[in-house]
Order: C-alpha cells, then sequence, then structure tokens
C-alpha cells in the first residue's frame, strides 16, 4: 500500500464511506473538493478498497488494506475528541444537548460530571438517521450507554431544531439556558458564563466578591 495513502483526507474518507457510495457524497459530507475526492477514491479503488460500479463505488469490507487502516483509526484516534468531530462525517442529522450543549455554548469554560474513565457525550439524533448512526459506531468502535470510559448518550426523536457553534451543530441557546434553569444547582456557574458572553439578562450571581 502506498504511503501516500495514510494522509487526513482518506482518513476521512475511510470514516465517512459507506457500504455503496459516491464521490459526490462522500465529498458533501467530509466537506473536501470533488476533485480532490474523487481522486483519493481514484486511488482506493487502485488498492481494491473500493469497487466501482455505475455511478458509485462498493466498499469491500473484507479488504485486508482497509482493515489495517481502520484498525490503525481506532488504536490512534478514537478518544473524547474524535467523538465530538466524527459525527460531522456520518452525514446525519444530529446535535449536541444538554451538558454537551453547556459545554459548546460556555467554549469550554464549563463541564461538570465528566472524567477520562465516565464521559458520556449527550447527543440528540434524527430517529430516521439511528440505523445509520449505529452502524457507524459498529465500523469505528464506538460505545453507546456505556458504563465507563467515552461513549454516546443519545435521545433518539423524530425532528429537532439546533444551531451551528464553533463547527459542531448543537441545541439552541435558550433550550440550553432551559436545561441548566431546571438544574441550577449544576450549572449556576455555567449561567452566569453565559450571561456575560451573549449579554443575557438571567439574574444569577454566583461568583464569590473580589476584595
Amino acid at each position: 500500500m502506498k504511503i501516500e495513502l495514510v494522509n487526513p483526507y482518506v482518513i476521512k474518507i475511510l470514516i465517512s464511506l459507506r457500504k455503496e457510495d459516491s464521490a459526490s457524497s462522500v465529498s458533501k459530507r467530509i466537506k473536501l473538493s470533488y476533485g480532490w475526492t474523487h481522486k483519493w477514491i481514484h486511488e482506493l479503488i487502485n488498492e481494491g478498497i473500493l469497487k466501482e460500479k455505475w455511478r458509485g463505488v462498493v466498499l469491500q469490507e473484507n479488504n485486508k488494506r482497509y482493515r489495517r487502516i481502520l484498525e490503525f483509526i481506532k488504536k490512534n484516534f478514537i478518544d473524547a475528541n474524535f467523538y465530538y468531530s466524527a459525527l460531522s462525517l456520518f452525514g446525519i442529522k444530529y446535535c449536541f444537548t444538554k451538558t454537551d450543549a453547556v459545554y459548546i455554548w460556555t467554549e469550554g469554560r464549563y463541564n461538570i460530571a465528566r472524567y477520562r474513565d465516565y464521559y458520556p457525550v449527550f447527543i440528540k439524533i434524527k430517529e430516521e438517521d439511528y440505523g445509520l448512526f449505529l452502524k457507524y459506531c459498529s465500523k469505528l468502535g464506538l460505545k453507546i450507554n456505556a458504563n465507563k470510559g467515552v461513549f454516546y448518550s443519545p435521545e433518539i426523536v423524530k425532528d429537532f431544531e439546533c444551531e451551528k457553534k464553533n463547527d459542531f451543530f448543537v441545541e439552541k441557546l435558550d433550550k440550553t439556558i432551559e436545561f441548566m434553569k431546571d438544574k441550577i444547582y449544576n450549572f449556576q456557574p455555567a449561567l452566569e458564563i453565559i450571561a456575560e458572553m451573549y449579554n443575557k439578562k438571567l439574574n444569577v450571581k454566583y461568583k464569590e466578591a473580589n476584595f
């Protein structure tokens, strides 16, 4: 296998690929130009990882080179950050919710009740996309509703509204504020951060007085 194939573009393509796919669909999911996506897909065809099909390609899931790269991804990339960034490559409708919505709206300044050995990632998944989500998680070895480590804690709903914040889809700010107010004892400091960051009048005061 050519060493040039182990690059960020090919890694993203292999994460995003479905059993039957097309260069145009992959290009949209990984946000890479069609020309560059087509080039790397052609290289993967030459390696036997993909097989051409009319107006598309078929992933050869038992190809040894593919299995090796997939194991390389699992051993070297899958951590908490991967759980956040991988979702955008799946081509599904999702958004971060609950504690993760707070985490994203505060731009990482507030996180609570999570640590390396227990780190649920709270997301909403559109009901019609849940099957695809499960397939991607199975392919990459990503955990769902586990008891330890990093794992997705999904809420499956028919549809939902969300916004984009720093490249992530996240529950709307007002709904996140409602969530924090409902659990005020955990999120009062975060409410003050939100009030300052977004000029919201939330009538909260947590900071200790400075003397």
